[in-house]
């Protein structure tokens, strides 16, 4: 067990120390200088500490074990919290959400979200922290009409125009830049007359039509409006045949906001824009009734009430 110069050197220390005091003990050579100088380094050499006490690392007492969270629990609405220590994965109900490298999350609740939804922490240890979330039902605008629901679909020239508007408006909300305005607290983009509230629906004879997924905002036409928080531009076009003109922006973890109806763009994709930029004009170009803006912010799939992101004006 004891090889090389400095195995020889803690075993003449260790002879030394095993016979003091005893007299019968068979006498040992005296270390040689080098032999002592090893065995000393070798012996002040530090024990590494447990990683809970390095330098940088918090204990792990002090570090937290459950989910901590604020935001707007409710339908359409949102949260932002910070993660258990060690999570390596994060979900709510069926939606994975991503974690930024401190622990923070964004996740949200769909129009039609149900009253509760479990959140789930995977540790790096293989355990699992749980924590139900109380999310409260809203009252939304319901227009009911005794009339039937327009029968027909579009025309098939319209379908083959539509479609590739779709799929373009499809790879702009799913695409990642890694933008961090998810984190800050948004503002209008413009403010002015709310002329189409989030959620709002017609009920045609029992039969529920699509309700209206965000926010329409009139200030008159031709007002610049501004990006509500810190982004990348996933898509900036004109000519759609239902939006007109159309901003995406990306504003990270899956969290995106659409502007429709623009008479003018002010960016083009792959702009970063911060918070407050200028990037547009109201108009009434696709399909509107009149120069107003449409903003409707995503989460994934979950369509969400602008009006919980900013507040009254």
């Amino acid at each position: 067990m004891f090889d090389g110069p400095r195995g020889a050197g803690l075993a003449a220390i260790f002879a030394l120390v095993s016979c003091a005091g005893n007299e019968a003990a068979t006498p040992v050579e005296k270390p040689t200088a080098e032999q002592a100088y090893e065995a000393r380094i070798e012996n002040a050499r530090p024990v590494p500490k447990p990683a809970s006490e390095r330098v940088g690392t918090a204990p792990a007492s002090v570090l937290p074990a459950k989910f901590s969270y604020s935001g707007e629990l409710t339908q359409g609405g949102w949260i932002r919290g910070k993660a258990p220590a060690g999570a390596v994965s994060v979900t709510l109900g069926e939606n994975t959400v991503p974690i930024a490298p401190d622990g923070s999350f964004f996740a949200a609740f769909d129009r039609d979200s149900g009253t509760s939804a479990e959140l789930t922490a995977t540790l790096e240890n293989g355990r699992t922290v749980r924590e139900n979330l109380a999310v409260s039902p809203r009252k939304w605008n319901i227009e009911r009409v005794n009339v039937p629901r327009r029968r027909g679909g579009p025309s098939a020239a319209y379908q083959a125009r539509r479609a590739p508007e779709l799929d373009a408006i499809w790879d702009a909300r799913q695409e990642q830049t890694g933008a961090n305005g998810w984190q800050q607290q948004f503002i209008w983009p413009v403010k002015g007359r709310i002329s189409g509230r989030f959620g709002s629906q017609r009920i045609y004879r029992g039969e529920p039509g699509s309700y209206h997924s965000g926010i329409d905002i009139a200030p008159g036409n031709g007002v610049p409006f501004v990006a509500p928080a810190d982004g990348v531009v996933t898509l900036a076009r004109t000519g759609f045949s239902l939006e007109g003109g159309l901003i995406i922006i990306d504003h990270g973890m899956g969290l995106n906001s659409a502007f429709l109806h623009a008479s003018k763009l002010a960016v083009q994709k792959g702009d970063r824009v911060s918070q407050g930029q200028y990037i547009g004009n109201i108009g009434s170009s696709g399909r509107a009734t009149g120069p107003h803006l449409h903003w409707s912010i995503k989460w994934n799939l979950a369509r969400l009430d602008p009006l919980l992101f900013v507040g009254p004006q």
